[in-house]
């Protein structure tokens, strides 16, 4: 087994693996509301990753992803701070991380929790999971991406229902729109998130770096695939798969 090494935050718990970073939102006094805090640790977390590309995996402490942003400190910005965009900023960061990233679901992820959860590449829930953007009650708008990604997530009429009508979606209902990857028992969540890496991380590295890429970029060009395809064809990687996959074949395709 792979040496692992665990960093403890403010409020953040995190984890380094050889081939992941596995971070767990711990503010247990606050349903692991999203704080300025949370947002400058998570943003060290994203420096490492951006120098170090490996797989990440997000979730929360105590059967809760995270149910929202921190009231309090949301109710004392004002024009400068939304001008910042504290939140919103952070969570592109996220979006474009090199390598894939995987958001564990327990429960609630909820107003920012819920667009933390949209920025990853993928998402895989616990029975007791719930997504919602409740933003417009508290006077705002959910700003920090939700309004640009959940329509592409899970088109523009059920995204509307979230964000306009304040729907909520369970576990079962994320897993019918294709929020969610899959719906797990609670107890096996956190394994069922890890196979889901291990799946990722027997592909070749450079390959889901580059898939990645070429899938997020905007206004997608068929020259974008052939250059990406042009790297990896001259990869050694490529070269030792491939001899692999013949040689395991008997040398049939």
């Amino acid at each position: 087994m792979s040496a692992i090494s665990r960093t403890s935050y403010d409020t953040l718990l995190v984890e380094r693996r050889a081939d992941r970073v596995v971070v767990t939102l711990h503010r247990p006094e606050s349903r692991n509301a999203i704080s300025g805090c949370m947002i400058s640790e998570l943003h060290e977390v994203c420096a490492e990753l951006e120098r170090d590309p490996r797989l990440l995996l997000i979730t929360g402490h105590g059967g809760v992803f995270a149910g929202g942003a921190d009231i309090a400190e949301l109710r004392a910005r004002g024009r400068e701070e939304a001008l910042r965009g504290i939140n919103s900023r952070l969570f592109e960061r996220v979006r474009a991380l090199p390598m894939p990233t995987v958001a564990a679901v327990p429960g609630w992820a909820l107003g920012g929790g819920a667009e933390l959860a949209y920025a990853c590449d993928l998402r895989i829930a616990g029975p007791d999971a719930v997504f919602g953007n409740p933003e417009p009650g508290l006077g705002i708008l959910a700003a920090a991406g939700a309004c640009r990604r959940l329509p592409e997530l899970v088109g523009v009429s059920v995204a509307k229902q979230i964000l306009l009508a304040g729907r909520t979606l369970d576990a079962e209902a994320a897993r019918a729109c294709g929020l969610v990857i899959d719906v797990v028992p609670a107890d096996r969540l956190a394994d069922e998130a890890h196979a889901l890496l291990d799946r990722m991380a027997r592909s070749s590295a450079l390959a889901l770096r580059l898939t990645k890429l070429v899938t997020d970029a905007p206004g997608a060009h068929p020259v974008a695939d052939d250059l990406a395809q042009a790297v990896l064809f001259e990869s050694p990687d490529k070269e030792e798969r491939m001899t692999r996959f013949l040689e395991k074949k008997g040398g049939r395709t």
